[in-house]
C-alpha cells in the first residue's frame, strides 16, 4: 500500500482540481492572444445590453425587474451583460456633483451586480456617456466650468485637466466601491468581466484621432493602475481612421478602430452595429451587405492586425421602421459571422443585443427592444446562438480536461516509477 498511496493521492487531486475548474463560471477573464480566457479554457458567449438595471435595482419595488431578466437572460444561454455605471447630475443621479454621489442609486449598482454574480452572468460596466443622456461627457464640462474653466467645447472632455480628473475620481470611486449586498469591492470581483472608458467615445472636433488617442492611453494606464485584474476596452463603435475610412459610413467621430484598440492597456476590441441609422434611406438588402462586410473587416483585423479580441457590444434593428423579419435577419448575420469566426479559434468572441427588456418596462421601449418571452423569434435566433458558442466553450474545457488527465497519468507514472525504484531499494530491509 506505501506503493500506491502516492499516486491515488496525485490522480485523485487533479481530478479534484479538474471537477472544480469545470463548474460555475466564477473567476476572472483574461485574455491570451485572440481569445477571452475563463478558468484556464476560451470563452465564447452570447450576451445582452440592459444598461437600466442600475436604476430599477435602486428601487426595491422594482428589483425585481433585474431578477427577471436576468433569470430570463440565463434560460436562453446568455451569459455576458452590458449596463451603465454613471448617471450624472439631473434627475436620480448616481453622481449628484463631482465626488457626491447617491447611496440609494449604488445600491441599485450593487445590487445588480449581486443579481448578475447569483445567475453566473458576466457584467461590463462602463464608466461615462459620450451623449447627453444621464450626463455624459457635457455634464462634466458643465461642472468644470462652474469651477472656473474656460472652455468652449464638450469635446474638451478629452483634454481639459480639471474634467479629466473629475473623470478619474469618478473611476475610483467605481471601482474601489464595496459592495452593500456581497462585500467586495468592485476591483476584486470576478462578477465585473471589464469596465467601458466610455459608451461610444467620439470627438468630431479633431478628425485626426490623435485626442481621444491620448485621452484612452491616459485612463486606460490610470484604471489600471488601481485595478489590474479586469479587462478594459474602449467603448469605440468602430470607425476607422482617415488613414482607412473607406470602412466607415459617410462620416468621422475622431476615433480609429486599429490605433485605439493598439493602446496597451486596451484589452480587447468593441464594435458597435447599427446599418439602419447610419446608412438611413437605404434599402434592407444595402444595409446587410454593408452590415456583412463591417463585420467581416473587424474580425479580420482584431485577428491579423490588433491579436485581440473583438466583441460586437450592441448591435440591433429597430422594429419601429421595419418587419421584425428584418430585424431577424440581422441578428443571424451578427451571430453567424461569430459563429464562424469562433469555431475557428478566432478574434470573435460574443455579440450582445441592443437592448434587453421585461414585462411592464413599456416607457423604457426604444424600437430596439428584445422581450424574450415576446419576440419569440427573435428570441430562438438568440438561444441558437447561445448553444452554438456553450458547444465551442464545452469543446475546449473538454480538451482542457484531458490534457489535465495526461498530466496525471504522466505525474503518476512517474510517482510509480520512483516508488518503486525506493521499494526496490530498500527491498532487503523490508
Amino acid at each position: 500500500m506505501r506503493l500506491w498511496s502516492p499516486v491515488l493521492v496525485v490522480v485523485v487531486v487533479v481530478l479534484v482540481l479538474v471537477l472544480v475548474r469545470a463548474k460555475a463560471d466564477d473567476g476572472f477573464v483574461s485574455t491570451r492572444g485572440q481569445q477571452l480566457i475563463l478558468n484556464g479554457s476560451p470563452f465564447y458567449a452570447n450576451g445582452f445590453n440592459a444598461y437600466w438595471v442600475m436604476y430599477f435595482g435602486s428601487d426595491p419595488s422594482q428589483r425585481n425587474k433585474v431578477s427577471s431578466a436576468f433569470e430570463e437572460a440565463v434560460k436562453h444561454g446568455l451569459s455576458i451583460g452590458r449596463t451603465w455605471a454613471f448617471s450624472d447630475g439631473g434627475d436620480s443621479p448616481l453622481q449628484y456633483s463631482p465626488g457626491s454621489y447617491n447611496e440609494k442609486m449604488f445600491q441599485g449598482l450593487d445590487f445588480a451586480v449581486s443579481e448578475a454574480r447569483k445567475y453566473g452572468i458576466k457584467l461590463i460596466l462602463s464608466l461615462v456617456n459620450n451623449y447627453e443622456n444621464m450626463g455624459g461627457k457635457k455634464q462634466y464640462v458643465e461642472w468644470a466650468r462652474d469651477q472656473g474653466q474656460s472652455i468652449s467645447s464638450d469635446d474638451d472632455f478629452f483634454s481639459n485637466p480639471v474634467v479629466k480628473g473629475l473623470y478619474k475620481n469618478h473611476i475610483k470611486s467605481i471601482l474601489t466601491r464595496i459592495n452593500s449586498f456581497t462585500g467586495v469591492a468592485y476591483k476584486d470581483d470576478p462578477t465585473i468581466m471589464a469596465w467601458e472608458l466610455m459608451n461610444e467615445p467620439r470627438c468630431p472636433s479633431d478628425p485626426s484621432g490623435n485626442t481621444i488617442q491620448a485621452w484612452i492611453r491616459e485612463m486606460g494606464s490610470y484604471l489600471k493602475s488601481i485595478d489590474g485584474k479586469h479587462l478594459l476596452e474602449a467603448g469605440l463603435e468602430g470607425f476607422y481612421g482617415q488613414s482607412r475610412n473607406q470602412g466607415n459610413p459617410n462620416f468621422q467621430v475622431g476615433t480609429d478602430f486599429i490605433a485605439n484598440n493598439q493602446i496597451p492597456e486596451i484589452d480587447f476590441a468593441t464594435v458597435h452595429s447599427y446599418p439602419d441609422q447610419w446608412l438611413t434611406g437605404s434599402t434592407n438588402q444595402n444595409q446587410l451587405s454593408f452590415l456583412n462586410t463591417w463585420l467581416n473587416e473587424h474580425i479580420q483585423d482584431a485577428q491579423n492586425i490588433l491579436h485581440k479580441p473583438v466583441l460586437f457590444a450592441e448591435f440591433g434593428k429597430s422594429t419601429k421602421d421595419s418587419a421584425s423579419d428584418q430585424r431577424d435577419q440581422l441578428y443571424n448575420a451578427v451571430y453567424s459571422a461569430v459563429y464562424s469566426s469562433a469555431r475557428g479559434g478566432g478574434a470573435a468572441v460574443g455579440g450582445l443585443f441592443w437592448q434587453l427588456l421585461v414585462e411592464g418596462m413599456d416607457s423604457f421601449r426604444d424600437g430596439y427592444e428584445v422581450i424574450l418571452s415576446e419576440n419569440l423569434s427573435t428570441a430562438n435566433l438568440i438561444s441558437q446562438e447561445s448553444r452554438r458558442l456553450i458547444r465551442i466553450r464545452k469543446m475546449y474545457a473538454g480538451l482542457r480536461n484531458i490534457e489535465k488527465l495526461k498530466r496525471a497519468k504522466e505525474i503518476g507514472r512517474a510517482e510509480w516509477e520512483e516508488a518503486l525504484k525506493g521499494g526496490n531499494n530498500n527491498s532487503p530491509g523490508n
